[in-house]
């Protein structure tokens, strides 16, 4: 047990540190990083977790440990989840100018939530007070079922969509043409919102220094309105070449010098507009890069022989001497050649590890053993690292596919992932949600598998 965790344990933290240091915003303050950064770890201990119980379960050895990190990783990621990330999230979004205010409005905008969740304890409370006698589980186990509930019913779903949507989009995306297309479409779409963030953002630059004219220097509210000119000035001086265009005040623009909230909105509505401005400008130099590369990658595989099966690029100067020639023929064999044949071979070896999962979950309730995981788990015997590899490959797929839809769909709504630009609310929001859906994700695996002789592993126990 401990030899896996030993391996898996430090990957997983570098992971989470070169994620973070890939997506987070130039403007992420430290504290977001470490509270995502030791949200993220503990949602893929969870993960790391599920292997060695179910070698501790088959081999029969001792739990302590395995129980002390289940309750550790667990209630780590609840706290977060339900009570941390929120109120540090409103407080990054608020625009208040102490932290005291901003503090208020994170925990005015949490309230309702806050609310309903401690409603829906108290019935469940109640409840589990009525049924005390048939529940064995004690409040603990019964808190745990309920915030898996809503992972469970909802994770479903996303793993679905996830399942079929990754291997159908691998396969796809290895055929140059309909990637062509699908480039051209995005990068013309991205064009379209980079020039209206654009917009949005002169805009709130021509409405704080419209509201910043117009305020007297005796004014009470110029101290905030400083700090706002600051901004901006900071703002403009980390990217001399923005030049605010088109920016026209709006029919209430002018409103915002009425009190301490209305000035907190401006501030609010300025810091979003930069970000939106600049995650769609990365989005976009991407999307056109991978549509140039892709570009080179057709044209260098059309003229193979006339450029002697070497790779030219459009991006740096050719390699000189025997070993660039050699250097640029293995890059052509690769993008040319092998990347497309293992992207396709990669779409169908996860298409059938899709179908695996799919099988295992519509045999659930059949008493006969159809899951191919849990097969595999029982042919491979008391050896350790097969029996926990052969547990760690499917979770891990079922948390791809897990969180890719929960990013596709969020990303349409609620948040954006991109890289070195993401901002701080966004994380918040991203590690919540990886938080949330780690221990159903688990426990939902944990079914597929059948022991034999009836066994549990501790995370059923305690669920």
């Amino acid at each position: 047990m401990w030899v896996f965790y030993l391996i898996s344990l430090p990957l997983t933290l570098g992971m989470v540190v070169v994620t973070l240091r890939y997506f987070a915003g130039p403007a992420v303050p430290r504290y977001v990083v470490a509270t995502v950064g030791y949200a993220w770890f503990c949602s893929l201990s969870i993960i790391i977790l599920v292997p060695a119980d179910i070698w501790t379960t088959l081999t029969g050895s001792a739990k302590g440990g395995i129980g002390f990190f289940w309750s550790w990783s667990y209630w780590s990621t609840f706290i977060l989840t339900w009570a941390v990330v929120p109120t540090i999230q409103g407080y990054e979004d608020a625009g208040d100018f102490t932290v005291k205010e901003r503090l208020k409005t994170s925990i005015h905008m949490n309230l309702l939530f806050y609310s309903i969740v401690g409603a829906i304890g108290l019935i469940g409370l109640i409840l589990l007070l009525i049924m005390h006698r048939a529940w064995d589980g004690g409040i603990v186990g019964f808190a745990m079922a309920c915030s898996n509930t809503f992972g469970l019913v909802t994770g479903a779903f996303l793993l679905g969509f996830g399942l079929s949507e990754i291997p159908r989009n691998i396969w796809k995306n290895a055929d140059w043409s309909h990637r062509q297309k699908v480039l051209s479409h995005r990068v013309a779409k991205m064009a379209v919102k980079l020039d209206g963030a654009h917009q949005e953002y002169s805009n709130a630059i021509v409405v704080a220094q419209a509201t910043s004219n117009q305020m007297s220097k005796r004014d009470l509210l110029r101290p905030y309105m400083d700090i706002i000119d600051n901004m901006v000035a900071q703002m403009l001086r980390e990217d001399p070449s923005f030049k605010p265009s088109g920016g026209r005040l709006g029919e209430n623009d002018m409103d915002y010098d009425t009190d301490d909230k209305s000035m907190a909105t401006l501030r609010r509505q300025l810091r979003r507009a930069h970000e939106e401005y600049y995650r769609c400008k990365s989005e976009y130099m991407t999307c056109v890069m991978e549509a140039l590369k892709l570009e080179d990658t057709i044209k260098n595989y059309e003229h193979r022989d006339a450029n002697g099966w070497k790779y030219v690029s459009s991006f740096r100067e050719s390699r000189s001497g025997t070993l660039g020639s050699l250097l640029d023929t293995i890059e052509f064999i690769w993008c040319c050649i092998l990347r497309k044949q293992l992207q396709k071979a990669f779409a169908v070896i996860l298409g059938c590890m899709s179908a695996a999962i799919l099988l295992a979950e519509a045999t659930l309730l059949p008493s006969v053993d159809l899951s191919l995981f849990s097969i595999l788990i029982k042919a491979v015997g008391k050896q350790e690292v097969l029996v926990q590899v052969a547990a760690f490959v499917p979770l891990m797929y079922m948390c791809v596919c897990t969180y890719y839809s929960l990013f596709k769909i969020g990303m349409l709504m609620f948040y954006s992932l991109t890289p070195r630009q993401t901002s701080s609310v966004s994380l918040l929001m991203i590690c919540s949600m990886v938080a949330r859906y780690a221990p159903p994700i688990s426990y939902n695996f944990l079914n597929l598998i059948r022991l034999g002789d009836n066994a549990k592993t501790t995370f059923e126990k305690v669920k």
